[in-house]
């Protein structure tokens, strides 16, 4: 057999090669290389080594992916901090323009009464009242040596003339004022702020390392009662609590809507009860109600805690529930628990709430941010249904923590400190002390330790772009909201607190708590006849 039969390849590469000639002849085009040449060279180029690429170009395709993901990162956080201090800016703008609306009416107020009383021409016992205006107007005055005190009477604030609770007649706010020191003894303490008095609600001003005491300068004339649902124990309860707050203290009484068609299916006395049909007189409740009382367990303090948006009346706890971290009161002593809270001075905790928001990567503008949401316990960032872990880029003020690889991640305050966070590994904390916990949830890492962060920092939690999944955030174990590749979560410290009463004091209630609820260090002691040191 013949050289060019025992080679096929190099005969399938010259038919194609004179087939590719023809074509070429018969479109018109001539090549003024000898056909040999180009045989040639064509039949080089088909027997060449083939042409390993190299991975230059993907080497620097990932760098720039990297490069456009860090200036992504950079946009975000520009755009959560501009938000946060827009944020911060409104709350300020919104608390200067209440305060002038407060001066503005009370001018006009003290100008309508001068005019009547030009008009009217007083007798005399008018003429003597209005003699003792000034020395009433000095006692309202903060003294400046015995806490913090309110300015004035508070009273309801004008709203719309559509709204459900314009027509009914609701007692002023009863003004009170908060003191601290150990027992009662101010022990010089007084030059520190603790919370700030404005228009008789309770804001943080600054941290404090004891207890807290709340005197009232006039007598609560409303009571908010909230109770466990679907329990009949409870319904009895609040039938006889209701009965004897209007009896035995003459005092106004507020229910939720379900509550108030079980009072009424009950009996048609309690028509004096007072309601609310929609949300926007949830929004005023604060202006109207002295007192909140709370029938149930934690949950129950919860749910109180999520009615206020802003600031919240002082609540009063009664245990009717499993677990009690924030429900001191027995409510077999209710008669007697609420004569000495009423009467006052008691001592309270201010829990702190976080103040958590949701900025989509999506929003086009700070306008398309959703509502902030309020926690009292914590807000927790997982995985999900997803088989995947989270991944989480966690930032303090800007500044990179930690990259979360896990199930999850929460953000507790230190009253939620004895909850999730406690089952996830967290320390437990007083919860008079202002601060974040930090925990992570199951981290596949074995040096990923629980933090305790300051309470004036700023936290965000955001899912980076290349992440697996998307991660899910609930608050207070409700309200669950997906966080998609680019989406962050914003929290920090909101200005108001919960307060809630106490039955001795906080260290008290919290130890007690932790006791009997969690059998905290509980351990057989030691023999007394043991062996001992010679």
């Amino acid at each position: 057999m013949s050289h060019q039969n025992s080679n096929p390849k190099v005969s399938v590469d010259k038919v194609n090669l004179d087939v590719a000639c023809s074509h070429a002849e018969e479109n018109g085009f001539s090549d003024p290389t000898p056909a040999f040449d180009s045989e040639k060279a064509i039949y080089e180029y088909l027997h060449q080594p083939p042409f390993r690429t190299s991975d230059d170009h993907l080497v620097e395709f990932s760098e720039a992916l990297r490069t456009v993901a860090k200036a992504l990162r950079r946009v975000a956080e520009g755009k959560a901090a501009a938000q946060a201090e827009a944020a911060e800016w409104k709350r300020k703008y919104e608390l200067e323009r209440a305060h002038n609306l407060q001066l503005r009416n009370k001018a006009l107020s003290l100008e309508g009464c001068h005019n009547l009383s030009k008009d009217l021409k007083l007798d005399n016992s008018s003429s003597q009242l209005m003699v003792q205006n000034p020395t009433m107007e000095q006692s309202e005055k903060c003294c400046g040596k015995h806490g913090i005190c309110s300015h004035e009477i508070l009273r309801d604030e004008d709203m719309n003339a559509n709204s459900k609770l314009a027509g009914r007649r609701v007692a002023r706010k009863a003004s009170f004022r908060l003191s601290w020191g150990c027992n009662g003894d101010k022990s010089g303490q007084h030059k520190h702020d603790i919370v700030s008095f404005e228009k008789g609600n309770i804001t943080t001003a600054e941290r404090s390392s004891t207890q807290i005491l709340l005197k009232w300068e006039s007598q609560p004339q409303t009571v908010l009662i909230l109770t466990k649902p679907n329990s009949t124990s409870v319904r009895l309860l609040c039938a006889e609590m209701v009965r004897w707050l209007k009896e035995h203290k003459n005092i106004n009484v507020f229910v939720e809507p379900r509550v108030m068609t079980e009072l009424l299916t009950e009996s048609p006395y309690f028509r004096f009860v007072q309601t609310w049909e929609d949300d926007e007189e949830i929004k005023f409740l604060h202006t109207k109600v002295d007192l909140v009382v709370t029938l149930g367990g934690d949950g129950t303090v919860l749910w109180a805690a999520s009615l206020f948006k802003g600031p919240v009346p002082p609540v009063v706890p009664f245990s009717l529930g499993s677990l009690g971290f924030m429900t001191p009161f027995q409510s077999e002593h209710y008669r007697d628990c609420l004569d000495t809270i009423l009467k006052g001075p008691i001592s309270i905790t201010l829990r702190h709430r976080l103040q958590c928001q949701v900025i989509r990567e999506a929003a086009k503008d700070e306008l398309e941010t959703e509502e902030p949401i309020l926690v009292l316990n914590e807000v927790t960032i997982d995985r999900g249904i997803s088989s995947y872990l989270t991944y989480l880029e966690c930032y303090c003020d800007s500044s990179f923590v930690t990259l979360v690889q896990g199930d999850g991640l929460i953000l507790s305050t230190t009253s939620g400190s004895t909850a999730y966070s406690l089952a996830a590994g967290g320390s437990m904390v007083h919860p008079q002390v202002p601060g974040i916990l930090f925990t992570p949830i199951c981290p596949h890492s074995l040096s990923f330790r629980p933090l305790i962060l300051p309470e004036y920092v700023t936290l965000r939690v955001q899912v980076p772009f290349n992440s697996r999944g998307h991660a899910w955030a609930s608050f207070d174990g409700k309200d669950r909201k997906q966080l998609a590749a680019g989406d962050a979560l914003i929290c920090s410290m909101a200005p108001w607190p919960v307060p809630t009463a106490c039955q001795v004091d906080s260290t008290n209630d919290f130890l007690r708590s932790i006791h009997e609820g969690l059998h905290w260090n509980l351990r057989k002691s030691q023999s007394f006849d043991g062996p001992r040191d010679s």
